[in-house]
C-alpha cells in the first residue's frame, strides 16, 4: 500500500507527541508537502549535506531527522547561506524533512529511556515528569440511528485514544428540540415546526493536533445541515514522560568503571569525568544531549551520577560542589542511539500497516569534533 508523508508524521507522533516537545523548539514538518507518497525513507541524527546526498542515491523522499533544520525565523531563501543552499537543494529534489526533537527526548521509549536501557539500569523512572498532554473532549449531539457512523468516522481518525484503549467514548440518551427556518433544508422535520428528535450525546476526546481533522470526520458523516457540537480544552498527566530518567545500577560500581561501561557502550572516542574515579556510584540520573538545566533536579533525587553532555566549566563547578559525580559522554554520542530505533520503529509501523516503505539509516557528517 502506498503511503504518504503526513501518515508517516501521524505513526511518529503516536509515539512522540508534538506537545511532548519544549516551548522553545521546532518540531514537526521542516520543508516539504505532507500529501507526498513515499517509498524511501533515510533517518538520520542530523540533516546536512552527506544525509541529503544519501538521500538522493537512494531516491528517498523523505528524511526522518533528529535535530530540527529550522530553529529560528527564516527571513529569505537566498543561497548564500549554507543553511539556505540545503534547504533549496532539498526542494529542488523534492525530498521532505521531518524532525522529531525534544519530543522524543521525553516521550516513553525515546532518548533517554534508550539510553537508560543501553547502560542496564533497573527502576528507571522519568527525572523531570513535567509532560502534559493537551487533548480536546468533543461533543456532538446526533441522532440516535447515526451515533455509530459519527462515532466509527471520529474514532478512525484519531481519536477516543486513551492509553492503550483506543474507541473510548461515552453516550447519553436525551431530546433534542429545533425549529428548521426559512431556507433551510432540514435532514428531519419542516420549516417553521418545533421538533423533538430522540439524540444522542457522544462524547470523546482527541489530541490537539488532531482536533481539526476529526472535527472534519465528524461533519462529514453527520446527518445535519447545522451540526451542534461543543469543543472543550483539556490537559493530562502523561504516564513516563519527560526529560531525563533516573535509575539504579544493578550494583555499585566505581565510577571509573561506569565512566569505562559508558564509553565503551555508546563508542565514545573520549569522555570528562567529574569526582573520585573509586568511589562507588549506584543511583544514575542521565539525560541524553546537554541537560544540565536539569542539575537542580538531579540534586533533589540524590544521584550518585549524572550522566549527559555539553558540561560549561560553571556548570561543572556546581556539580563538584555539590558533591555530585558527573559524565560529559558527549552530545552526538549520546544522541545517535536512537536513529537505529527509530528506523526501526518505522520498518515495524511499515509491516503492520502494509505500508511499501524502505527504511535507512544514515551517519552524515558525524561528531563535528575530535579529541586531539
Amino acid at each position: 500500500m502506498k503511503v504518504k508523508v503526513k501518515d508517516i508524521v501521524a505513526a511518529i507522533e503516536e509515539w512522540a507527541p508534538r506537545d511532548f516537545a519544549e516551548e522553545w523548539d521546532n518540531p514537526g514538518l521542516q520543508i516539504g508537502d505532507p500529501e507526498q507518497e513515499v517509498s524511501r525513507v533515510v533517518v538520520a541524527l542530523d540533516v546536512d549535506d552527506r544525509v541529503v546526498e544519501a538521500a538522493e542515491k537512494r531516491g528517498a523522499e523523505l528524511i526522518v531527522s533528529h535535530h530540527p533544520l529550522l530553529y529560528r525565523e527564516l527571513k529569505n531563501l537566498a543561497g548564500g547561506t549554507p543553511l539556505n543552499r540545503l534547504l533549496l537543494r532539498l526542494a529542488r529534489a523534492g525530498i521532505v524533512v521531518y524532525s522529531a526533537h525534544t519530543n522524543l527526548d521525553s516521550c516513553p521509549g525515546g532518548i533517554n529511556d534508550e539510553l537508560a536501557r543501553l547502560l542496564g539500569l533497573e527502576q528507571v523512572s522519568v527525572l523531570h515528569p513535567v509532560k502534559r498532554r493537551s487533548y480536546y473532549k468533543i461533543v456532538v449531539f446526533v441522532p440516535r440511528d447515526h451515533a455509530e457512523k459519527v462515532r466509527e468516522a471520529m474514532c478512525r481518525t484519531g481519536a477516543g485514544y486513551i492509553g492503550n484503549y483506543s474507541d473510548c467514548t461515552f453516550r447519553t440518551p436525551g431530546i433534542g428540540t429545533f425549529r428548521p427556518l426559512p431556507g433551510t433544508n432540514p435532514y428531519l422535520g419542516q420549516q417553521g415546526k418545533l421538533e423533538e428528535v430522540e439524540e444522542v450525546r457522544l462524547e470523546t476526546v482527541v489530541p490537539a493536533p488532531l482536533v481539526d481533522e476529526v472535527v472534519a470526520a465528524m461533519l462529514a458523516a453527520h446527518p445535519y445541515e447545522e451540526v451542534a457540537y461543543d469543543l472543550y480544552r483539556v490537559e493530562q498527566v502523561a504516564p513516563g514522560a519527560g526529560l531525563g530518567r533516573v535509575g539504579l545500577l544493578p550494583e555499585p560500581l566505581p565510577l571509573g568503571d561506569l565512566a569505562r561501561k559508558v564509553k565503551e557502550t555508546l563508542k565514545v572516542e573520549s569522555l570528562r569525568v567529574g569526582g573520585d574515579l573509586a568511589k562507588p556510584v549506584q543511583k544514575i540520573a542521565l539525560c541524553g544531549g546537554g541537560g544540565m538545566a536539569l542539575l537542580p533536579r538531579v540534586l533533589a533525587v540524590k544521584a550518585d551520577v549524572f550522566i549527559t553532555s555539553d558540561i560549561k566549566y560553571h556548570e561543572a563547578r556546581d556539580a563538584e560542589a555539590a558533591g555530585l559525580a558527573f559524565i560529559d559522554a558527549g552530545h552526538w554520542e549520546t544522541e545517535r542511539i536512537i536513529v537505529p530505533r527509530m528506523a526501526e520503529y518505522l520498518r515495524q509501523q511499515a509491516a503492520a500497516r502494509g505500508w511499501e516503505l524502505e527504511v535507512a539509516v544514515e551517519e552524515g557528517r558525524g561528531i563535528p569534533y575530535r579529541a586531539w
